[in-house]
Parts: C-alpha cells; sequence; structure tokens
C-alpha cells in the first residue's frame, strides 16, 4: 500500500517509529532534569496555593534575616581558642569557654586524671545502644551482650579492681550520671509499666485497686516531690545504721515515676486492640499470660509507640531535675562551670553546647520510633 503525498515529514516519522503489529514496546521514559525535578517539588509543596506561597516568602524572608547573623556569630565571627579577654573582644561566640571547661561539663567532679574511664564507659554504652536498635541484631543473644557489658561499664566507673582507683558514685556527674539515670530508668520501668497496665485491666479487684492506686497517686505528684522523698524522706523510715545510695534511691524514684505514665500509654493501647483479638485468644485455648503474650500485647505496644517514646524523650530531658537531691547531672555541670567569674558572661554558650546534646540524643529517640513505627506497620506515613 503506497503512502499518501499528504503525510507530512513528522506524521511519516512519527509512524515509522511505531512498533510493528504484535511488537509491544514498553515506553521509553521520559528523562527528566534534576532542575525540572526540583521545580515540580516546590510547585507541589512549596507554591500550590496563595496561602501556601505567602507562608514560603514569609519564612525565606525570615532565613534571609536570621541565617547570615547567625553563621556569623556561631561560625565566621566566633572565638575557638583563647582566653576570656579574647571572647570579650570579640564580636562572635566564645567557643574557646567549650573548649576550656568541656570536660567538667562532661564528667562532673570525677578525677580529671581519670576521665578516660567514664570516657570509654559512655562509648561501650552509646555502642551497645546502637546494636540494640539494629534489628538484625535482635536475636536472644543480645540480652548476653548486655550482661556482659554492664559489669565492664560498672568497673570502669566505679573501679577498685584490677589495679583501677576507687571511685565513689558521688563524684559522678555530667554526660555519664545523665545517661545511666535515663536508659536505666528506661529500660526498668517499661516492664513494671506493662505489669502495672494490666493489673489495671485486671479482674481481681485487689489486684486492679492496687495497680489504680498507684498510678493515680505517683501521676498526681511532681517529679520534683518523688525525688525529694526518695532522697529525705525515705532515710528517716530505715532503721539506725542502715543507708541507701543517693544515686540508687534517685533511680528508684526516676523508675516509679516513668512506671506510672507509660502504664497508661500502654493501657490505652490494650484498649485499642479490637475484642475480636480477645476472643479469638480464647477460643484457641490459650492461657492468660499466653494470649497476652503472643496476641495482645504485641499489637497493643506498636500502637502504643508514639506515646511511649514521647514519656522517654520526657523523662530523659527531666533527669536534670536531680540536682534538688545533689547530683550534679550535664545541665548541672554546664550550669557550675559559670561559675568561673572569668567565664561568667558567656553563658549561651554553655547552655548552647548541652542543648545540643539533649537535641541530639531526643531526635535519634524521635526519628528511631518513627523506623520502628514503619517497620512494624503501624500506619505511619513519612511526612
Amino acid at each position: 500500500m503506497s503512502r499518501p503525498f499528504e503525510e507530512t515529514p513528522d506524521q511519516i516519522f512519527a509512524r515509522e517509529e511505531e512498533p510493528s503489529e504484535g511488537h509491544h514496546l514498553p515506553p521509553k521514559p521520559h528523562r527528566r532534569s534534576v532542575l525540572w525535578v526540583l521545580g515540580a517539588w516546590a510547585r507541589k509543596n512549596l507554591f500550590s496555593g496563595v496561602l501556601n506561597t505567602l507562608l514560603t516568602l514569609f519564612c525565606l524572608w525570615l532565613l534571609w534575616e536570621t541565617l547570615p547573623p547567625l553563621i556569623s556569630w556561631a561560625i565566621t565571627g566566633a572565638v575557638w581558642q583563647g582566653d576570656p579577654a579574647a571572647c570579650r573582644a570579640a564580636e562572635g561566640a566564645c567557643w574557646a569557654f567549650v573548649e576550656d571547661k568541656h570536660r567538667f561539663i562532661l564528667f562532673g567532679i570525677y578525677p580529671f586524671d581519670e576521665h578516660w574511664r567514664p570516657l570509654l564507659a559512655m562509648a561501650l554504652f552509646v555502642g551497645g545502644l546502637a546494636v540494640s536498635c539494629y534489628p538484625p541484631f535482635w536475636r536472644a543473644w543480645l540480652a548476653g551482650l548486655w550482661a556482659v557489658l554492664l559489669p565492664v561499664c560498672a568497673v570502669l566507673m566505679w573501679g577498685g579492681v584490677f589495679g583501677l582507683t576507687f571511685v565513689s558514685n558521688d563524684q559522678w556527674g555530667g554526660l555519664p550520671l545523665t545517661l545511666i539515670l535515663s536508659v536505666v530508668g528506661m529500660v526498668l520501668s517499661f516492664p513494671l509499666a506493662i505489669l502495672l497496665a494490666l493489673g489495671r485491666r485486671s479482674d481481681l479487684p485487689a489486684i486492679r485497686a492496687v495497680c489504680v492506686g498507684f498510678i493515680e497517686f505517683v501521676r498526681g505528684v511532681p517529679l520534683v516531690s518523688v525525688l525529694f522523698m526518695a532522697s529525705v524522706m525515705f532515710p528517716l523510715f530505715l532503721p539506725d545504721g542502715v543507708t541507701i545510695d543517693k544515686l540508687l534511691r534517685a533511680q528508684v524514684g526516676i523508675i516509679l515515676f516513668t512506671a506510672a505514665y507509660l502504664a497508661e500509654a500502654v493501657r490505652g493501647g490494650l484498649q485499642a486492640v479490637p475484642r475480636g483479638q480477645y476472643e479469638a485468644a480464647d477460643a484457641l485455648g490459650l492461657g492468660y499470660w499466653q494470649k497476652m503474650g503472643l496476641i495482645i500485647l504485641p499489637q497493643a505496644l506498636k500502637i502504643s509507640i508514639p506515646p511511649l517514646v514521647n514519656q522517654f524523650i520526657s523523662m530523659f530531658k527531666d533527669t536534670s531535675l536531680v540536682i534538688i537531691i545533689g547530683l550534679f547531672d550535664l545541665l548541672t555541670t554546664a550550669k557550675t562551670a559559670l561559675s568561673d567569674p572569668q567565664w561568667r558572661p558567656f553563658f549561651v554558650e554553655s547552655y548552647t553546647f548541652v542543648a545540643l546534646i539533649y537535641w541530639g540524643f531526643c531526635f535519634f529517640m524521635s526519628r528511631y520510633s518513627q523506623f520502628l513505627e514503619r517497620k512494624l506497620e503501624t500506619g505511619h506515613r513519612r511526612t
């Protein structure tokens, strides 16, 4: 069949490019430049409407006004090394204060020559937490890892063996103390919270009354009161000659306080599990603990991830309240470092340094909780 002369060259080229009958080739992907992709993303997310456009322009103006002065103060005009006189002559931040006082801020009054011990213990502690958060390492031997890691960290902090100088925990402070109080509090309060939540929903009146009374009493008082009772009032009820370590009393108070709040988060997850799941577990003939451990609790804990992590973050920051019982946590050591009259004007740098440390740990917990939600398919979507 002859081609009509009426066809234009573009029509002939398009017809020759079409696959013959019986052959279906996939369409060629349209190559888009990086600028085109960025422009499409901006149109969709930043300039999709009048309000969005106005908010985007306002944010750009705000960044233009604040970011250059902030960079000038924090980086280009900052003093990184030197004495207080050099800092007073400069217009930027005095990071020389952090360089001079960082060991006291991080380790408190721990013996200066022994700072390598809390540093190593802290590195092992954080490394163990990182391994525990990695899903391929969620195995039974992980408990064995912590069974070895915790005694090693305790030996490094206390000493008294293997030629290490004994250091009383009265001299612990800074970041190691904050990590000990927060991480141990999280680990031990979580199983207690599960038991309290189950007890509050128990059919046995006595168990339910005890759990409800404990939860409501502890949630009705501030953490400051709990720490004060644990440090000041509790020793008054002990027999003569019997004492309990101040750090241990503070740790127990934090555990009990956190467990009461976590219990309510877990109870909310238990109530969100459909009733049919309970009935299905009963139909299979499972006992109470089998039903809870295999069917109900896994679903309830997945639902409770956001409030649980929220409480963990809150508790990590609330460890700064232990100053009222004489324990020098990270925030307290940063404040104490400013007692030097020469460095006192540079309190902003001290609190900024500590705030970045707190933010780093809290941001990690927040992002890790979102990772868990996606991995466990709890309905979380990336925004």
